[in-house]
């Protein structure tokens, strides 16, 4: 069953399941935020890790991540990202899932219709942390994206029962990850 906006308000309140919490969809002029009617879009920080200077005969292996192919950057107001390319970004907020909880992440049409796309994987049962978000340019050129505006919609699933072993009861290794993390294994 999706939770409804209700529910995200009530266990945000009592659990800190996400902080901080905006309880209302907020807009002015953004590219909108906070609390919908079924889920809870999430904000961009203004941390970024960019794949720099690489070269033809590298390759990215998701088992052997070399740092020394990220710069990491901060920026005021918005990232410009080039076309073709990808960037990592993380969550302003932070996420607490609870054990009967499984999350699915879409991106913010706003920017799927400029060819951004994000990827979230879904945040297992007693997942916590700030979520790396990895956005990608699939068009010809560079697009703006905004910091601390929406990036993606969270939808929380309540399972019909509690797993047997958790995020947190396996020792999961993006556990309570504060800044970006890229792969690792």
């Amino acid at each position: 069953m999706v939770k409804s906006d209700k529910w995200i308000k009530q266990m945000s309140f009592e659990y800190k399941m996400i902080e901080p919490f905006e309880e209302r969809q907020m807009r002015d002029g953004k590219i909108s935020f906070g609390t919908s009617s079924y889920g809870y879009d999430m904000r961009l920080s203004n941390e970024f890790m960019v794949i720099d200077k690489v070269t033809k005969e590298e390759v990215v292996d998701p088992k052997k991540m070399p740092e020394k192919l990220f710069e990491n950057i901060k920026v005021k107001d918005c990232i410009v990202i080039p076309p073709n390319s990808i960037v990592l970004g993380k969550t302003i907020e932070y996420f607490r899932i609870p054990k009967n909880i499984l999350t699915i992440t879409f991106g913010k049409s706003t920017y799927a219709r400029c060819g951004i796309f994000v990827n979230v994987t879904p945040f297992e049962p007693e997942w916590e942390g700030k979520a790396t978000i990895p956005i990608v340019n699939t068009v010809s050129v560079p697009v703006k994206v905004y910091v601390n505006e929406g990036i993606a919609q969270v939808l929380f699933l309540e399972t019909g029962n509690i797993c047997d072993i958790s995020y947190a009861d396996r020792g999961g290794k993006y556990q309570k990850q504060k800044t970006i993390t890229p792969a690792k294994i």
